[in-house]
């Protein structure tokens, strides 16, 4: 046969594989050898090309078509002669396994025998199909419990949390500089604070105060007002128990502000011991913080301008004129709740003198039947003025203190408004400044080197008002944009304590209508009790404790218990 590759393999397949060629073995043992040998053909004999007949085979499933297929037993046998190539390595295909089980008992698909007869020695005596995986085991609690609440987020766990009562109202001094004194205790997770408790003495101007001061140091920040003075009847108990209310919530709100709860003079407020002292050696340190106190309201909206101002923004216009409507309704709401109130009261003094009046006539009244119901009457009266009185004073610590309060808070919020009109205002006469500098400046570079130096100093102070305009510009947008965060907050609180407000103050009414209608209803049981004389019988009062007489019926009476006994 020829050395032609094609033609060896011709040949080689028509052997039969019983007798196996040494050669070929040895070729399969060294397969590096005979690769170095078939690389060398005979010089002596010319190779010829053989045409091979191609026969097309039908692939079902093999995915690597005839590649895939495996090399038939004969050609293992009995291969080709010693100057056959060699023949190349096959890569063993293993079996893919899958965890997925066929649906219904599908077959599995075509492919390359397992030479290692994998399939077959883990599949005696079991169902034919993929292999099942391990069960696995259901995860076990972890004995460790964490004690944080997963609906808190990071932000507001990392947030101080404030408790702050106001209580304790008594007044001190004399006739001339009496005033109320309350005690401030403080409840707080701030690492700012020295201790997480603590109790401090203030009266009304130090939170007032602390008002101004915080809207001096926060511009465009809705500072939570204090309740406004009264000069005439400051020291009767409902007034300070209103005062003190409302006090307490203006702290709890501005100390659970963002911006406000980390402000340096809300800690010198609430911590301070001698706080007089530190305000004073405060005021020595900033000479100009006594002369900012009310600056931005006394200015009003004409602050640097001559001109009135006129809002461009859209958005800043309709809040300010809603703004302006709400304090209007508000302030109407707070007058006809104060006329109920008043109303509530007038109810409360006529059912006290109609029992008084029924008190009267039911000790006139000889008849028992007669005189035990009104005096009954007279007792359910009373009730009534008690229960007037209460509703009257529940309305103004619940829904009235809520109306005061939120219309303190809209002037605070015009306050801020106008503390934006004067940083419009300063931003406006930066710009005239650097107009008026950058005019001289080129006066100046028209008249050449002669003015050298002037040119230079111009040139620092129109570098130095730019810098200006630009800060003013910043202040200005900033400015803008915290407004409307604050607005935002208020429109949200308003909403919560409003809602808050009309339901405790329903569900004083309505507990007051229920105890009116209990106390009625056993009133009339009783009136229809007519048999029993005794329900509203009363025994007389007897004076244990008074002097014996001289008279005679005195005497007969002493007889008849010495008889007796």
């Amino acid at each position: 046969m020829d050395d032609s590759p094609w033609a060896d393999e011709a040949a080689s397949q028509s052997l039969p594989s019983s007798q196996p060629d040494e050669s070929s073995t040895a070729a399969l043992k060294s397969p590096t050898t005979a690769a170095a040998s078939s690389r060398k053909p005979s010089r002596l004999t010319p190779r010829r090309l053989v045409a091979q007949p191609t026969q097309l085979t039908a692939v079902e499933d093999d995915p690597l078509g005839p590649l895939g297929a495996a090399t038939p037993p004969s050609l293992d046998a009995g291969l080709l002669g010693s100057d056959a190539p060699p023949v190349p390595p096959v890569k063993e295909q293993l079996p893919i396994r899958t965890t997925l089980a066929s649906a219904g008992g599908a077959p599995r698909r075509a492919g390359p025998p397992d030479p290692h007869r994998i399939d077959e020695d883990e599949d005696d005596g079991r169902p034919a199909g993929p292999r099942q995986p391990p069960p696995v085991q259901p995860p076990q609690p972890s004995p460790v419990r964490s004690t944080t609440q997963p609906g808190v987020s990071i932000e507001q766990a990392a947030k101080p949390n404030f408790v702050i009562t106001v209580g304790d109202p008594h007044k001190v001094g004399d006739l001339t500089s009496s005033h109320i004194v309350y005690s401030v205790r403080t409840r707080t997770t701030s690492k700012a604070y020295k201790q997480s408790e603590f109790e401090v003495k203030r009266r009304y101007r130090d939170f007032l105060w602390l008002y101004n001061t915080l809207h001096a140091n926060n511009p465009g920040v809705v500072v939570p007002p204090p309740p406004e003075k009264q000069a005439v009847g400051r020291f009767e108990s409902n007034f300070v128990e209103a005062r003190r209310a409302a006090l307490e919530k203006m702290l709890n709100k501005t100390a659970v502000h963002p911006a406000l709860q980390h402000d340096a003079d809300l800690k010198l407020f609430l911590e301070s011991e001698a706080f007089n002292i530190d305000v004073k050696h405060k005021e020595r340190k900033e000479p100009n913080l006594g002369e900012s106190k009310g600056m931005l309201s006394s200015f009003g909206i004409n602050v640097g301008s001559s001109s009135k101002f006129v809002e461009q923004d859209d958005w800043f216009h309709d809040r300010r004129v809603y703004l302006d409507a709400l304090e209007n309704q508000l302030k109407a709401l707070l007058k006809a709740m104060e006329s109920m109130v008043t109303q509530r009261k007038a109810m409360s003094e006529a059912a006290g003198d109609f029992s008084a009046s029924l008190h009267a006539l039911s000790t006139v009244e000889l008849s028992p039947t007669l005189s035990g119901p009104l005096d009954a009457l007279s007792d359910l009266q009373i009730t009534i003025r008690d229960i007037y009185d209460r509703q009257a004073q529940q309305d103004v610590l619940t829904f009235g203190i809520i109306l005061e309060e939120y219309i303190r808070l809209i002037g605070s919020v015009k306050q801020a408004f106008n503390q934006r009109q004067k940083a419009f205002y300063s931003w406006h006469t930066a710009e005239s400044e650097l107009q008026k500098r950058k005019t001289t400046q080129d006066k100046l570079l028209r008249q050449g080197k002669s003015q050298q130096d002037r040119l230079t100093q111009m040139s620092a102070e129109v570098a130095d008002a730019e810098r200006k305009v630009h800060q003013a510009r910043l202040l200005f947008e900033d400015m803008g944009r915290l407004m409307r965060n604050e607005l935002d907050r208020f429109e949200r609180e308003k909403v919560e304590d409003f809602k808050s407000g009309v339901e405790t103050f329903l569900e004083g009414a309505v507990e007051a209508q229920k105890e009116l209608i209990e106390k009625w209803e056993t009133f009339l049981m009783q009136l229809d009790a007519e048999d029993d004389e005794t329900v509203f019988y009363r025994p007389p009062v007897i004076q244990t404790n008074k002097p014996a007489g001289n008279t005679a019926v005195d005497r007969a009476r002493a007889n008849i218990d010495d008889d007796s006994d």
